[in-house]
């Protein structure tokens, strides 16, 4: 079965952007030659689930969007026509997963942002968890986890630290019988 993974960079604190959707903070820990991990993980993937303010904070900062050769669903309120792989959906966002999950496929990557992200574990659809902890405290900015999810236990799959200081963190959602 199809696994629903989220790949997500957040800093030390826990915020996946600073105010006004800053992410400026990640630069500490680029580097040239390291995609930690991105370029093997995206090969295991062929469908992307994203919010709709992500998506256009990405197509602000990029001349195409990065997974228009996979499978796409912007998740927003607003009809908008497809785009090629890319379709904008705004039914409920739980039936979307479920039927992914369903289908055949490779696995389903969670692209964020903190409200597809916490919908998705608010029903306990995520099954794996891939963070990169960048060290920094921002102080504030938009949580990565917000507060009233129900409590679900992962596994811890594999820790990497890495020369710049980022730290990523592989967990599986736990099966309870």
């Amino acid at each position: 079965m199809r696994k629903v993974i989220l790949y997500i960079a957040t800093s030390l604190d826990g915020y996946i952007a600073q105010p006004n959707d800053d992410l400026s903070f990640l630069a500490r820990v680029q580097q040239p030659d390291e995609d930690y991990g991105y370029a093997d993980f995206i090969t295991s993937v062929d469908t992307v689930i994203m919010g709709r303010k992500t998506y256009d904070w990405v197509m602000n900062k990029v001349p195409e969007f990065p997974h228009a050769d996979k499978a796409a669903y912007i998740i927003t309120r607003t009809k908008r026509p497809s785009l090629g792989n890319t379709t904008f959906y705004t039914g409920p966002l739980k039936d979307l997963v479920l039927r992914l999950k369903g289908e055949e496929g490779k696995h389903i990557f969670c692209d964020g942002g903190a409200e597809v992200v916490n919908e998705l574990l608010m029903d306990g659809l995520i099954d794996e968890l891939i963070i990169s902890i960048v060290p920094t405290l921002v102080g504030s900015g938009t949580r990565l986890f917000k507060d009233g999810r129900p409590e679900q236990k992962f596994e811890l799959v594999s820790a990497k630290a890495f020369d710049t200081g980022l730290t990523q963190l592989h967990y599986r959602l736990e099966i309870v019988d």
